[in-house]
């Protein structure tokens, strides 16, 4: 038996990804042909690696137990091809960079521009990830690279990590233009007991964080909206509805609303992350430089 490993790379991207289409877009294919594909890599190894429900797909056990030795079989051919690479002076190859929503456009897209200036060999392969998501996917080898934040539970210290600091975000209290409390140089969440609240999906690392600052504020926060996009919370409060907690990153000066500090102050530390690899990968370092060099 011959594995191909472009074969593997779309079973442990449809392990990750969850759907065909998914990995049909991620690759630049069509969902046919993605199917094709996993259908010949069962008929090759001789068992069922997917399990099909009417139009959906999800891995068997076999599947599952693949896509995880698929995962190291690909992480070798890619350290070996970065050893010959690492032969040169100019760093090449793909990086998969996850980052936070508000990081997208401030922090990681502007070191893609500067990266494909200095490295035009080096791609890189952008997905939205929230640290909650991000960090255990760069564990399982899902991602090269993420930029999240170390301060929420599940962002341990781990040996196998690396962790390059990047900024620090003030979180702040986000407000309609003629609200009260705008009439303060900073406010204590105290005095926000009676407002109504917009927030981040459940579970989502500044829905939690949100929800911590208020309950030690003394009050449970009355939530009358939550949404994954910082937009769509913008023009909530915007348009009077509800007041927010969001990270100074993630505040477009587009959207007419007021910010305030907290006071105390809270601030989130914003951080690079990779694994640390058995041998050196150079488009990965070039990655990380280009994010410290902001």
């Amino acid at each position: 038996m011959t594995l191909n490993p472009w074969r593997l790379r779309l079973l442990v991207d449809l392990s990750t990804y969850g759907t065909v289409r998914a990995v049909a877009q991620r690759g630049n294919h069509s969902p046919s042909a993605v199917s094709q594909q996993l259908a010949t890599l069962e008929r090759e190894t001789g068992t069922a690696l997917l399990e099909r429900t009417g139009r959906r797909v999800r891995l068997t056990a076999a599947g599952v137990l693949l896509a995880g030795r698929a995962r190291e079989i690909l992480a070798a051919m890619d350290a070996a091809e970065a050893s010959l690479r690492g032969l040169t002076d100019e760093p090449a190859g793909t990086v998969t960079l996850g980052a936070f929503q508000s990081a997208v456009p401030a922090l990681a897209e502007p070191a893609v521009a500067r990266l494909a200036a200095r490295h035009p060999d080096v791609t890189v392969v952008l997905l939205e990830m929230e640290p909650h998501v991000s960090m255990p996917a760069l564990r399982r080898g899902d991602v090269d690279v993420i930029v999240t934040t170390t301060d929420f539970a599940g962002a341990e210290l781990d040996p196998a990590v690396d962790l390059v600091p990047l900024a620090e975000d003030e979180i702040v209290l986000v407000l309609p233009v003629d609200h009260p409390l705008a009439a303060l140089d900073a406010v204590g969440l105290e005095a926000c007991t009676d407002q109504r609240w917009t927030f981040d999906v459940a579970g989502a690392y500044m829905s939690e964080l949100a929800t911590r600052l208020c309950r030690e504020a003394g009050f449970e926060p009355t939530v009358i909206g939550r949404f994954n996009n910082y937009m769509l919370t913008l023009r909530h409060v915007e348009a009077g509805r509800s007041i927010a907690l969001l990270p100074s990153l993630a505040v477009d000066p587009r959207y007419r609303v007021v910010t305030r500090p907290l006071t105390p102050s809270v601030t989130r530390r914003i951080t690079a992350a990779a694994r640390r690899p058995s041998t050196p990968r150079p488009e990965i370092t070039a990655v990380l430089t280009a994010l410290r060099s902001r």
